[in-house]
């Protein structure tokens, strides 16, 4: 499976293409907006998120809510392109009058300066936000929710929350409250800041709405568990086969994410190897088992057959309203940085965003190993592993 996505942020659409999903999947429109629209909500997002309705086209790949096993095509239209249309007009020339809401000032924190450097956009940094801008991940959502279909197929389940914004944190302990990763999902998903209990999601808000009124932006942390995963993805033959690895460049190439850790993560460098090693423990019913997750589900570059628990860091948005210094590019003189339309804090889309990215990466594990031409095939075999790992 691979998969590309194309689009600026103002521009009319956003596009993807994905190769490599079996034939035989149940897939609609629906079961992909679903998941723009929890993208699309949360605590702390922006105007922006009014205007747009985001819903997705199939163009290609799918007939009659079944996927051929051809490439299949989605298609997000951009509504806030209607009042861009002759800024973003690829067929005519440059003017004074269709050059304006240029970009000269580069924010601190963002593309827009080393972006201009590199591809020699001397004239306007906004060729450079056009596609840094977050608003590409709106197909890795899309990409991620067809990813997401094909492993609830094969009985694995993927979840993102929050786990603080800024100073304000939710307690680890409430999660012994669950007994599912849907108990979870049904928690978090009540809360517009997408986090564990009701007194968090208050302290939550307070914070962005502090940063909010004082023109200034909030970063913080996701969680993402996947269950259901079998053992044995990845590999320890070769650095580039590890799952773990794939996972972590997948959370730090999403817009804003600066640090990833699995299970007791960065914890563990505090700990002895008695507190951190998952005890290994066998039984009849259940074959090979760990006792407890502290290596969130890997081993070697390869799953253990544990939950996948993956934590990810977000910095505040770099847009602030309460703009920092800067440099204007054409002049070389000092000012304040641009100012564009943003959030006080995505950290709630970013749980939704993190959530797709791993799943992306399960779905591609799953497909280099099996049979992809076809479900029911991938289904048997898969079944077949799974009973050859228990008796192992």
């Amino acid at each position: 499976m691979k998969y590309m996505t194309a689009g600026e942020s103002h521009g009319p659409e956003e596009i993807a293409i994905i190769e490599g999903i079996p034939s035989g999947l149940h897939l609609t429109e629906q079961d992909v907006n679903k998941e723009l629209s929890r993208r699309q909500h949360g605590y702390g997002r922006g105007q922006r998120q009014v205007i747009e309705s985001d819903t997705v086209k199939f163009l290609s790949g799918v007939r009659h809510q079944t996927t051929l096993g051809s490439p299949i095509t989605l298609n997000v239209h951009n509504d806030d392109h209607n009042h861009w249309a002759s800024i973003m007009d690829p067929n005519e020339p440059a003017t004074d009058e269709n050059s304006v809401r240029k970009v000269m000032r580069p924010r601190p924190g963002h593309a827009d300066l080393v972006g201009g450097m590199k591809y020699r956009h001397f004239s306007d940094l906004r060729n450079v936000l056009e596609r840094s801008s977050a608003r590409e991940t709106v197909m890795r959502v899309a990409v991620g929710a067809v990813a997401k279909q094909l492993l609830k197929e094969l009985g694995i389940d993927v979840h993102g929350f929050v786990l603080n914004i800024g100073p304000a944190k939710t307690k680890l302990e409430h999660l012994t409250a669950f007994n599912t990763l849907n108990d979870l999902r049904q928690q978090t998903e009540s809360f517009e800041t997408r986090t564990l209990d009701e007194e968090t999601d208050n302290e939550m808000q307070a914070v962005v709405d502090k940063a909010k009124k004082e023109g200034n932006t909030v970063g913080g942390t996701v969680q993402v568990f996947a269950t259901g995963v079998p053992a044995g993805l990845g590999s320890y033959v070769t650095a580039d086969d590890k799952l773990d690895a794939k996972i972590a460049r997948a959370i730090v190439g999403i817009n804003a994410f600066k640090g990833v850790d699995f299970g007791g993560g960065f914890n563990n460098s505090e700990k002895f190897g008695s507190e951190v090693m998952d005890e290994i423990f066998w039984s009849e019913d259940k074959g090979f088992y760990r006792g407890s997750d502290n290596l969130g589900g890997f081993e070697g570059g390869m799953t253990t057959g544990e939950m996948i628990a993956v934590r990810g860091v977000v910095k505040p948005i770099p847009t602030l309203y309460r703009p920092m210094h800067s440099v204007d590019i054409d002049t070389h003189e000092d000012h304040k940085a641009s100012i564009e339309r943003s959030d006080t804090t995505a950290v709630t889309a970013a749980a939704v965003i993190a959530e797709h990215m791993v799943a992306i990466e399960l779905a591609k594990a799953i497909l280099d190993k099996f049979d992809t031409d076809n479900l029911g095939r991938l289904k048997e075999q898969l079944t077949a592993y799974r009973e050859e790992i228990k008796e192992f």
